[in-house]
């Protein structure tokens, strides 16, 4: 994230959307009793995210799948702008434009899968892990060197604010 070029894009950023399967987890899914499947979230990447939202810069989620865990971690990491249950993700981009007034080069993305692409082209910056499939990585302007559910994302968040001098 040190090169010139994508400090400059860093710099620009308003809002950092994230998917969730992938990248603010590892993508495993379980089943518990009485609850239904959930997933691992990384309190570091919670963390990052409150730090960067305190540093200004507004984060929202983008995800294909709807459940009552994603629900609730956002609900926590107080993230406002959450749209859950639609693989097309330009609807949710616009949307996300719409309410805040962003420009899409002051929009970050981090995505991990081919419904992922049509956002990745799109905005002012793009990241993905690295078991991020082979298209998306060949499309994105940064391959973090943690895993989804790892650290990736407190890993481009704390980029920001570093580039943003937080």
């Amino acid at each position: 994230m040190k090169s010139p070029v994508i400090q400059a894009r860093l710099k620009k950023i308003k809002i950092l959307i994230l998917d969730v399967d992938g990248v603010m987890t590892d993508g495993r899914v379980f089943w518990l009793e009485n609850h239904g499947w959930t997933r691992y979230f990384n309190v570091k990447d919670g963390y990052g995210l409150k730090l960067l939202m305190k540093a200004g810069v507004d984060v929202a989620i983008i995800s294909g799948g709807d459940s009552k865990d994603v629900r609730t971690r956002m609900e926590f990491l107080k993230i406002k702008h959450v749209f859950l249950g639609d693989e097309d993700k330009t609807k949710a981009l616009e949307k996300i434009k719409t309410a805040t007034g962003f420009s899409l080069d002051q929009i970050a993305f981090m995505g991990d899968d081919l419904f992922d692409i049509s956002v990745l082209e799109q905005v002012g910056f793009s990241a993905t892990v690295p078991h991020a499939v082979s298209e998306v990585k060949e499309k994105s302007h940064y391959v973090t060197e943690a895993h989804g559910g790892w650290g990736a994302v407190r890993e481009v968040a704390d980029g920001i604010r570093k580039a943003q001098g937080s």
